[in-house]
């Protein structure tokens, strides 16, 4: 497991960073990966720890002490094998995924853990570099047809594997590209969107077809809920899917978000958070130009997850006059407890790129109404709250306000589209998400026959890599509903 004593002599390093005032002015990545030397000496600090618990803290279980020892020894090419045996997509999971794996490391105990997601990125992008990642074409095709409905992680990772195991794969988007919020969700200096295209011309030349701006569903408009990016010109009704395919998989993702009814809601300049980010990511893409333009403006972000510091980053990119996000939950530690909650993942404070560009953060905060001016968001209403037992209670007396004209709900995202699920008659858990279990037999399929559910549809609102492994895993499902056995890893 790379160097026997490597924990011992090498200090943890992190990528470099573009300063902010530089990175500002652009929507590039701006997060460089690690030299081949620095690779290896951060892949010789993973301990021969006798259990690596990294990989059960991975939700894909990545190979991760393996590809840390290739790394050490030089083995690139290996390692990037390795890597492609447990994860689709490393390019994605290496630039955006909060790194559960590292909460997970032995060495993190008592002292840094070893930085799994920097090696890996820096994996993948030297195999990118040397034109290692090349499609892996069937040798024979069954002659089954498969459509995945919804073109995100999940979706596009069982497409890859059905398409491997030799099925005809067809992928139904209704926005204008693929990639689901990988594509929109995620601002492009986090994420650059070419690899979503360079991944894409991947599964295209393994036999994958992608439709876009097509709605699977009864009508085009299909009861899209508030917030929801639609850009289908056409619609496919799950009947016609039923009938032309052999199994369809659900894999739209959870596209709900959590709206907060309180008075002035109507208000000009009270948006979901994804009004303003995916059409930011349009303009970067080309497209036209973002209505919402915070230049000089107050910005509060209500929300404190990732999607919160999306809109941070970005109002930062705007040029905001200042930006507030209020959280409605306790400060968090600085630290954690690692007695007490290793190998899980903590709860701590965290403190994201966007934050460190510039923004005033505040927790333990209810926004109490939207106050407006001739129809337009002038300011906030809030009070501050006391936590007890796991329950909330406002602080008499601790009511404020403060001065916005815009405000971005990041509260996340409660459930799938009810209307795709109703349009195929899948039966539903109680949090409105397609009911499916996860393990035995019939694992993935929903109430209707045929038809299977995976990732955030199935799961709710979770991470990238958790719609990676559900993607990967319902493609064995499919494969063996399809030929009764499989060879796809689980």
């Amino acid at each position: 497991m790379g160097k026997p004593t490597g924990f011992l002599e090498f200090e943890r390093q992190a990528e470099g960073y573009e300063p902010v005032e530089q990175r500002l002015k652009h929507y590039r990545e701006f997060v460089g990966h690690l030299k081949d030397d620095e690779a290896k000496t951060q892949g010789a600090r993973c301990m021969d720890c006798g259990i690596p618990f990294c990989n059960n803290g991975c939700p894909v279980n990545n190979l991760i002490p393996d590809w840390n020892d290739l790394v050490y020894k030089g083995n690139w090419k290996e390692a990037i094998e390795t890597l492609h045996s447990t994860n689709n997509f490393p390019e994605m999971t290496s630039r955006i995924c909060p790194a559960p794996c590292e909460a997970a490391c032995t060495l993190g105990i008592n002292a840094d853990p070893v930085g799994i997601k920097s090696i890996e990125r820096a994996i993948i992008d030297k195999a990118g570099e040397n034109g290692w990642v090349v499609p892996q074409v069937a040798t024979v095709k069954t002659g089954k047809k498969v459509a995945v409905v919804g073109s995100g992680p999940a979706g596009l990772a069982a497409a890859q594997q059905l398409a491997r195991a030799g099925h005809d794969v067809t992928v139904y988007e209704k926005n204008d590209r693929v990639g689901g919020l990988l594509r929109y969700g995620i601002p492009d200096f986090k994420l650059d969107k070419r690899l979503i295209d360079w991944r894409a011309a991947q599964l295209k030349a393994e036999g994958v077809k992608f439709v876009t701006k097509t709605l699977v569903g009864t009508q085009l408009a299909n009861g899209m809920p508030k917030g929801v990016v639609n850009d289908a010109v056409k619609v496919v009704d799950p009947a016609k899917l039923m009938k032309d395919f052999d199994a369809v998989i659900l894999a739209g993702g959870s596209e709900t978000p959590r709206d907060l009814p309180i008075p002035g809601r109507q208000l000009a300049g009270v948006h979901f958070a994804l009004e303003f980010l995916i059409p930011q990511n349009k303009q970067v893409a080309g497209d036209r130009k973002n209505p919402i333009d915070v230049k000089g403006k107050n910005v509060v972000v209500i929300g404190g997850g990732d999607t919160g510091s999306d809109c941070v980053g970005t109002s930062n990119r705007h040029g905001a006059a200042a930006i507030t996000q209020f959280e409605l939950l306790p400060k968090p530690p600085e630290q954690e407890n690692k007695p007490l909650v290793w190998p899980y993942w903590p709860t701590k404070m965290r403190t994201s790129s966007s934050h460190d560009e510039g923004c005033s953060r505040d927790w333990s905060v209810a926004t109490k109404e939207f106050i407006g001016e001739n129809g337009k968001l002038k300011a906030l209403k809030c009070v501050r709250l006391s936590w007890a037992d796991g329950k909330m209670s406002e602080i008499p007396g601790s009511e404020f306000e403060v001065a916005a004209d815009y405000v971005f709900l990041a509260m996340g995202f409660t459930n799938p589209v009810a209307s795709m699920l109703d349009a195929f008659g899948v039966a539903k858990d109680s949090r409105g998400n397609a009911a499916a279990t996860t393990d035995g037999d019939g694992c993935y399929a929903t109430s209707v026959a045929k038809v299977f559910a995976a990732g955030d549809v199935r799961r709710g609102q979770s991470l990238v890599v958790w719609a990676i492994r559900e993607g990967r895993q319902c493609a064995r499902a499919v494969d063996e509903f399809l030929m009764g056995s499989s060879v796809l890893p689980r």
